[in-house]
């Protein structure tokens, strides 16, 4: 099984003087994105999953939720995946609406199972109690509905989604049976099988698993409950090669293995015009974003420190997860690695580290280092602790120019909610 020819975690699609002119223009931190890369990238993606009886990529929006980003995946073909009300007006904003749109939330508000239903999106449930909740929130019921599945313990997870069985998300396999006979009698005529058991997972044979797993519980429902499935939606997870030396996953191999399965399962059971989604979102933007900052300060103590103006609250996975996102110096790419240093943000807290005693070439104060592999679940992840502003997004275009697709956080924006009135007398 050959790994595919995606960039390397070293490749950058700017040299250091290109560079140090948008951080002269633009100030650090920002993100930059490739959009010739993420629809290379897309294209490929749904070439390889194009074999698959009615496939679909529905881009899970909270990894990247930038209209220039949607815009450009709408334009490839995708739709969105949605689990709130602004990642919803997000997606309707760039031109997504009606049945492109997949609305998969949990312990979800009224107001926005409405807003989803006005949309056309496919509503796609995440417990039995909300079949009730949704049928008063729309004074009816919709004729597509959906249901999460969590296999609990017949499926392993991964370190970054936990246990199934220790999850919130998703229903019981009981609980699945019950609820599809329940959406049926209230009118439901149209149905849809989704779960979503992984995140950031290399092993392309989880995502077989993961299909033949959905398809023989498709068959199994549909033969109890009397209905048939327009689709089963494969749920993310796909991960990306973070750290040297692992390879990608293989699309064409899962591809393969998925067709295999369907015409094994699901053709003989006569529900052979089910169609296959992904809500794919790491891997379409992940190796295509970068988080540009610069070292402002160096500190020598137990351990060598590089500080640098980006934070944990511009890029949180290193500090939640431990997560690894290979690092280069603009200008110092083929420079021996040959110093150990932290490298690190400005945040009270000991987590706020982007790497740990790393192997890195020597890094002088007003260096431009870039960490890769930040265009999914990267700015996206942002926060405001210690008063910090949230740095902006630039979009690298085909024809080599470069769009601020979202300006950097102003002073005025963290107090915008604030009220100042009447402290004077307070």
């Amino acid at each position: 099984m050959a790994a595919l020819e995606i960039p390397g975690p070293r490749s950058f699609p700017l040299d250091k003087g290109c560079l140090e002119k948008l951080a002269a223009e633009h100030g650090t931190p920002f993100y930059l994105y490739d959009e010739a890369a993420i629809r290379s990238h897309l294209r490929r993606f749904n070439r390889a999953f194009s074999i698959l009886p009615g496939f679909r990529e529905y881009f899970a929006v909270k990894a990247c939720p930038n209209p220039y980003i949607l815009t450009i995946l709408a334009s490839e073909g995708a739709g969105a995946d949605c689990s709130s009300l602004p990642e919803l007006v997000l997606a309707q904003r760039s031109g997504i609406t009606g049945e492109r749109l997949m609305f998969t939330s949990n312990e979800t508000p009224a107001e926005e199972y409405r807003y989803a239903h006005k949309l056309g999106a496919i509503l796609n449930l995440d417990d039995s109690t909300h079949i009730d909740f949704l049928e008063k929130a729309l004074q009816g019921f919709p004729d597509l509905i959906s249901f999460r599945y969590n296999p609990g313990p017949l499926k392993e997870g991964n370190a970054i989604i936990g246990k199934p069985e220790e999850a919130k998300y998703g229903l019981t396999r009981h609980q699945m049976f019950n609820a599809y006979a329940e959406a049926k009698k209230r009118g439901a005529r149209r149905f849809g099988l989704h779960t979503m058991v992984a995140s950031n997972e290399l092993n392309p044979d989880y995502f077989v698993e993961t299909a033949v797993m959905l398809f023989e519980l498709a068959v199994e429902i549909a033969g109890k409950v009397g209905i048939r499935f327009e689709f089963v939606d494969l749920g993310g997870g796909i991960g990306i090669p973070y750290r040297p030396g692992q390879k990608a996953v293989d699309y064409d191999y899962v591809a393969a293995g998925i067709r295999r399965a369907y015409d094994r399962i699901i053709t003989p059971a006569a529900l052979g015009d089910m169609g296959i989604y992904w809500e794919c979102g790491r891997p379409i933007t992940g190796p295509y974003g970068w988080l540009v900052t610069k070292a402002i300060h160096h500190k020598h103590i137990y351990r060598e420190y590089v500080g640098v103006d980006a934070t944990m609250a511009d890029l949180m996975r290193p500090g939640m997860y431990g997560a690894w996102h290979e690092i280069t110096v603009a200008g110092k790419e083929d420079a021996p690695r040959d110093r150990i240093y932290d490298v690190v943000g400005s945040l009270c807290e000991n987590c706020d580290k982007f790497a740990v005693q790393r192997s890195l070439p020597a890094i002088d104060t007003g260096d431009l280092v870039i960490i890769h592999d930040a265009g999914a679940h990267g700015r996206a992840m942002g926060f405001n602790y210690n008063a910090k502003l949230r740095a902006g997004e630039l979009l690298l275009r085909p024809d080599g120019t470069v769009l601020q697709i979202r300006r950097r956080e102003t002073m005025e924006d963290y107090f915008a909610t604030l009220n100042f009135q009447g402290l004077d007398t307070f």
